[in-house]
């Protein structure tokens, strides 16, 4: 296992949790678990009523949109208050601790709700969140009959109203965002997650209204909407064209926000300084392992990509048959017999202008990113916490925890012995690793405002082996415009991973068994790996620092 360079949140190691830190109130864990059942509906309500399906004062069924004026705003924050309060008066003190570990990580998905209304405010400073949502009807499959051609209509006719609301409400524009948006409207990003395949893949957005104008030539009764549709696209376009030499804002949310984020939201014991730290120490670390792994292969030939779609699903179902084996012979996980075939994540493509990052690595060898991303991965993840029945920990869901998990089993999987008759493919395991260590820093430097995307682009293109510019710029949306953090994750929770994974040896020693500990761990739902880490071994160093509460900052000027 790779050498663990880890660093203590600022006073943590001195920390002490005392009685009075901890919630000594009326309510108790019944209620936390009717609170989160009451917060869960209050979230998700909010989200569905952007996919009811209402009637416009004509009569058509329409989408409705999402109100974002600042009496909603004003009025969920309320509520959030109001959740706050009732949290703040539970009997925690009093409770055993894998209780103790609910109620902090319920209270972090409160945190998390506040800081997306009060600093985040997509609606208000990121015209992309308007643009995605444009985007997505466009994959539409023609014809639609019935009630997949009334919801169709519906969404369709919503864009407008769409646009309507974007430019009453986007009075906080940052520049990035606003690049990124202009850029996504007109241009194809290069990569395509989640896109319908296309030979020549339509010039973004607005590309994607004409792809769709075209397929209706088998439903002329819908081209009447879907071409007002585009119209306010346009509009849209043109109307961010005009303004963007005024939006010089910077994107992120400033150092000391995304430092309470972290330590209120995510639940790290960290600063954002110390994770920088932590993920350029992994970069070296595993350039200095591909370094020395490939001169160990030197005599051996390269890997050379699947030529056909044919021989890349043959390798794939190779791929699965090793892993699923592997994970059973080795004593690894606990599969359930019944969790069958679950697909890939990279399908084939073949692009005009070559493969992609992404590509270069799957098209070789599947196995990073089958590990990765199907088995044990996401999708197995995704399939056992499901399972869980439980009211909060069937609900909780941890970025860092799913993302770490992943990535921990790449090179957990190599250290274990998966690829000792594969010289080559620990070259792409670690490939992998590198730009996952190389993610930290920049997403550090994205929300803290000292980079833009173009600079963190410019940052990895020459430290990570195949990276292109649009998988990098991709990237670097991606962990710009989602809730702060999400790029450290995959590095920095394969460090807590690996913490764990160390502490439950040393205290278990020769009992140890790896499969119940990664069973275990499944079991427990996907909490952040903090406080998986004090439910499996009793060890509340890294948790002590989280009961103490600081209010939120004030916003930071991004000028």
């Amino acid at each position: 296992m790779a050498t663990l360079f880890l660093c203590s949140f600022a006073g943590i190691s001195q920390a002490q949790t005392s009685a009075e830190q901890i919630p000594a109130g009326r309510g108790n864990y019944a209620d936390l678990v009717e609170l989160f059942g009451e917060f869960h509906q209050f979230v998700e309500g909010n989200d569905q009523r952007t996919r009811r399906i209402i009637r416009d004062d004509s009569g058509r069924a329409i989408e409705p949109i999402t109100d974002h004026s600042r009496q909603s705003i004003a009025g969920q924050l309320e509520q959030l208050g109001r959740f706050q309060a009732r949290l703040e008066d539970m009997n925690v003190v009093s409770w055993e601790r894998s209780q103790q570990a609910d109620y902090l990580a319920v209270r972090s998905r409160l945190d998390q709700q506040s800081f997306i209304l009060q600093r985040i405010r997509a609606w208000a400073r990121d015209p992309g969140f308007y643009v995605d949502r444009m985007l997505r009807v466009t994959f539409t499959e023609l014809p639609v009959e019935g009630e997949a051609r009334e919801e169709f209509l519906a969404r369709i006719r919503s864009v407008p109203v769409l646009v309507e609301e974007a430019q009453k409400h986007l009075d906080d524009v940052a520049a990035d965002y606003a690049d990124l948006a202009i850029h996504n409207l007109n241009k194809a990003d290069g990569v395509g997650h989640g896109f319908p395949y296309r030979a020549v893949p339509p010039a973004g957005v607005l590309g994607w209204y004409d792809d769709l104008i075209e397929r209706a030539a088998v439903q002329p009764e819908l081209l009447e909407d879907i071409a007002a549709a585009r119209a306010s696209v346009q509009a849209f376009d043109a109307w961010m064209e005009i303004r963007r030499p005024d939006w010089t804002a910077q994107a992120g949310v400033g150092e000391k926000a995304f430092d309470w984020y972290l330590k209120h939201v995510k639940l790290m014991p960290w600063t954002s300084k110390e994770l920088v730290l932590l993920g350029r120490r992994e970069l070296d670390r595993l350039w200095a392992d591909y370094a020395l792994e490939r001169n160990r292969n030197r005599a051996f030939p390269e890997l050379e990509p699947a030529a056909s779609a044919a021989e890349y699903q043959r390798r794939i179902d190779e791929t699965d048959r090793r892993i699923r084996a592997f994970l059973q012979e080795q004593n690894i996980i606990t599969v359930p017999g019944d969790i069958g075939e679950l697909d890939t994540n990279a399908p084939w493509i073949v692009r005009p202008g070559g493969r992609n990052f992404w590509e270069e690595i799957q098209f070789r060898d599947p196995s990073p990113d089958h590990l990765h991303a199907v088995i044990p991965g996401h999708r197995f993840d995704a399939i056992m916490a499901a399972r869980n029945a439980d009211p909060v920990r069937g609900e909780i869901f941890s970025d860092v925890r799913a993302e770490g998990w992943a990535t921990y089993l790449e090179e957990a999987m190599l250290q274990a012995g998966l690829f000792e008759d594969r010289p080559r493919v620990r070259e792409l395991i670690q490939i992998f690793g590198i730009f996952r260590a190389a993610r930290v820093p920049a997403d550090v430097w994205l929300q803290t405002r000292q980079m833009t995307v173009d600079q963190v682009v410019d940052y990895w293109l020459p430290r990570v082996p195949y990276l292109d510019r649009n998988v990098a710029r991709v990237d670097a949306e991606i962990y710009l415009r989602r809730p702060p953090g999400y790029g450290i994750g995959y590095t920095v929770g394969a460090l807590q991973m690996q913490r764990l994974l160390a502490d439950r040896k040393r205290q278990l020693g020769d009992a140890f068994d790896l499969r119940a500990f990664h069973d275990e761990l499944m079991s427990n739902g996907r909490l952040q790996l903090s406080l998986a880490r004090w439910e499996m071994t009793g060890l509340d160093d890294e948790v002590r620092i989280f009961w103490q509460r600081e209010p939120m900052p004030e916003s930071e000027s991004p000028d």
